[in-house]
């Protein structure tokens, strides 16, 4: 099971009811809300629908959910400095509830991010942000239909 929690900007693993690690995230810079395009975190219950990037190296850079073969670098960065960069691996959320059904469309996951992005601050278009690191230890721990609860308190 892993619970985000959007004011405190963390992301918790259990397995059973027992706390495995608390990761430092960093959720959508709009704020909470399931509407399309509001570039929001949505809320509420999910399921882990895809996971993608099995093995492919830390900084991979992923467009579309495919891997471009290129890894993030700072020269990337410096190149396109506005891009949402999704790197390394990607865990595809759908919503359960009647609220979040668009979860899937909406393309919310929970991906990496590069080091220079600051995590335990709302910054992202959306996505879950994690660093590249915690995401590759994320990914090998959950399975897909892992239940994952998003809240705002």
């Amino acid at each position: 099971m892993i619970n985000i929690n959007t004011n405190t900007q963390t992301l918790d693993y259990y397995q059973g009811n027992i706390l495995q690690k608390s990761y430092s995230i960093s959720s959508s810079i709009n704020g909470v809300g399931e509407v399309e395009d509001s570039f929001c975190t949505p809320t509420g219950r999910f399921k882990i629908s895809e996971k993608i990037g099995d093995n492919v190296k830390l900084g991979t850079v992923f467009i579309a959910r495919i891997p471009t073969g290129e890894i993030y670098s700072k020269q990337l960065f410096n190149e396109q400095a506005d891009k949402d960069w999704i790197l390394t691996r990607i865990l595809w959320l759908d919503g359960v509830e009647e609220r979040n059904k668009n979860t899937h469309e909406r393309y919310i996951y929970i991906h990496g991010s590069p080091n220079e992005f600051m995590m335990g601050v709302p910054k992202s278009k959306g996505c879950i942000r994690m660093l590249n690191q915690d995401i590759v230890e994320l990914f090998e721990r959950v399975h897909i239909g892992e239940d994952v609860a998003i809240i705002e308190r």
